[in-house]
């Protein structure tokens, strides 16, 4: 097996010595994206959300800016905000971990079939959520799960309120210039 299956794989299973090594790996970072993109349009494909080429093309980009900008939130929360002494990290592990956390999206592709549809889009985002936990608990070398958690949780609702706050900017924007 490649040595990308073989990380893909072992994030899946929530090893956490994984998200050690991807965090240290400098080169990885391509792998990571890679997993963002490949769990993006499995997401697309499972949902039944990308019907063209330019759903696609959109919903990867989207999936992309979303993981650079939660990971640069994650950093500034988890180093500024809700640091430990040991914390040690900078942007680009935490992208490393958090391309890695969403692993298990690339099963949302299962989201198609009847009946197993409904638990694949119950089942994945808590893995991802989980392994989220496990990357920001790596990445910022925290000893307490709680930490991590409660660095998800406050990243989260900061890159929730961004999201809020950029997509009313755009509206607003758009109202002016009487843009539909």
């Amino acid at each position: 097996m490649n040595k990308f299956a073989n990380r893909v794989i072992r994030a899946m299973r929530l090893e956490s010595d994984l998200y050690e090594e991807v965090e240290a790996d400098r080169t990885a970072t391509g792998q990571a994206m890679a997993v963002v993109i490949l769990a993006s349009i499995a997401g697309g494909i499972g949902s039944g959300g990308f019907a063209s080429l330019q759903g696609v093309f959109f919903g990867t980009l989207a999936a992309l800016t979303g993981w650079v900008i939660w990971a640069f939130v994650t950093y500034i929360v988890g180093t500024k905000i809700l640091p430990t002494p040991q914390t040690r990290s900078n942007p680009g592990e935490l992208l490393r971990t958090l391309g890695f956390a969403n692993s298990p999206g690339l099963l949302s592709i299962f989201g198609l079939i009847p009946i197993l549809g409904g638990l694949v889009k119950v089942v994945v985002p808590i893995w991802i959520l989980v392994a989220w936990v496990i990357a920001v608990r790596q990445a910022l070398d925290y000893t307490s799960t709680g930490r991590a958690i409660a660095v998800c949780l406050l990243g989260w609702l900061l890159y929730v309120l961004m999201i809020v706050f950029v997509s009313g900017l755009l509206g607003g924007i758009s109202n002016l210039f009487g843009v539909a």
